[in-house]
């Protein structure tokens, strides 16, 4: 399969009070995939690879969060989660989407599962890579994990820099040859836009603990984890095994925080599989 080349035109759409950027193509029933909370993420950055496969099968969207990409940048009171899924709530009403399937990377999961506990209708399916939206700890490896310190000390210091762009996407992988210059290059323009340092030079949101509330998701979710995750602790999907009522887990390998990208193919073939039948 042939990655996309580069993405489709841009098109916006109010969700609420938020101008929310997004690329779709395909058609039938709709996926919305949403990219994690690193620095300079954008959902073309984190599918790019996946979209022109997923976008045979589905009507595929891929969503700028607030505070990323081409989307605005609010500043984001009370719990972000709960912000999140209103607006991904706000953005379906805008687009005439009763119900989706999910796919979520990280922050963009954890903001899935938000979505599937305060407004159930909304998702049919949801596959979550490497989301932890639990404060647990982790028997594993040592708190915070290696790629969540990366991603705390970008705006620090100095501030943002290529080698501490390059530092944080390798320890989002297994393999940091994935890391190419022109993917730090990207990334790294996407994090010193202006509105972007602004937003991080003000206090966070705050960030939930879903834990209690896991119980209440009704979608069958997919759990997908990478052996070598250092952004979300592997045992932390574990628990969030025994929480999700309709849940399964699928384990990689050699493989970190980005399964779509580490592993491509399987992962498209597994997602599509698991999205497409009873």
């Amino acid at each position: 399969m042939a990655v996309v080349p580069s993405p489709p035109a841009s098109r916006f759409a109010q969700a609420g009070g938020v101008k929310i950027h997004y690329h779709e193509a395909g058609s039938g029933y709709p996926l919305i995939c949403i990219h994690g909370a690193g620095p300079g993420a954008t959902a073309w950055s984190n599918f790019r690879g996946n979209f022109a496969e997923l976008s045979r099968h589905f009507r595929t969207i891929l969503l700028d969060m607030p505070q990323y990409g081409k989307s605005d940048k609010p500043v984001i009171e009370g719990g972000r989660l709960a912000f999140l899924a209103k607006t991904l709530r706000d953005f379906m009403e805008t687009l005439g989407i009763a119900q989706a399937h999910f796919i979520g990377n990280s922050m963009g999961g954890q903001s899935a599962l938000k979505l599937a506990i305060d407004f159930p209708e909304k998702i049919n399916r949801l596959v979550i890579i490497g989301s932890s939206p639990l404060k647990a700890g982790s028997i594993f490896q040592p708190m915070p994990l290696e790629a969540i310190r990366n991603i705390r000390e970008y705006y620090r210091g100095e501030g943002p820099s290529l080698p501490k762009m390059r530092q944080l996407l390798e320890s989002l992988v297994s393999n940091p040859a994935l890391i190419t210059d022109d993917l730090v290059e990207e990334r790294y323009a996407s994090s010193i836009e202006p509105e972007i340092l602004e937003i991080n030079g003000k206090p966070a949101a705050d960030a939930e603990d879903l834990y209690f509330e896991l119980p209440r998701v009704k979608a069958k979710t997919m759990m997908i984890w990478g052996q070598d995750d250092r952004a979300g602790a592997l045992d932390v999907g574990l628990l969030m095994l025994r929480r999700v009522p309709d849940g399964r887990l699928y384990l990689f390998s050699k493989c970190g925080h980005w399964a779509q990208v580490e592993h491509r193919e399987e992962f498209n073939r597994v997602v599509i599989d698991f999205l497409t039948n009873a």
